[in-house]
């Protein structure tokens, strides 16, 4: 995988910029990679951050925003409202994780 420097932070990469190794995300990075996806964060995009991260923790995959949303507690269209376009896929990459499973 390769490696770039976000944040003055090396990280590992995937082909799409998805980091690859879970514990190289800093709670720095997030504000980072959102800006470079057109994402200012607040404290609620935040908790839907911090609730991905602990749930990849105990399920060892990324929560998709179905999941996000029954387990997480954060409707879907609220996840729409944070992350507008392809919410899984953009909370998943400022969470520093793999893309959910289905997301194109």
């Amino acid at each position: 995988m390769p490696v770039t420097t976000i944040a003055d932070h090396e990280v590992h990469v995937d082909g799409e910029g998805f980091l690859t190794e879970y514990d190289e995300w800093d709670p720095s990075l997030a504000p980072v990679l959102a800006k470079a996806i057109g994402i200012e964060l607040t404290d609620r995009h935040m908790e839907v951050i911090e609730f991905l991260r602990a749930d990849y923790k105990t399920q060892g995959e990324t929560a998709t925003t179905r999941r996000t949303q029954a387990v997480g507690g954060f409707p879907i269209k609220e996840q729409f409202a944070l992350f507008p376009g392809k919410p899984g896929k953009k909370m998943a990459y400022i969470a520093g994780l793999p893309k959910p499973k289905g997301c194109v």
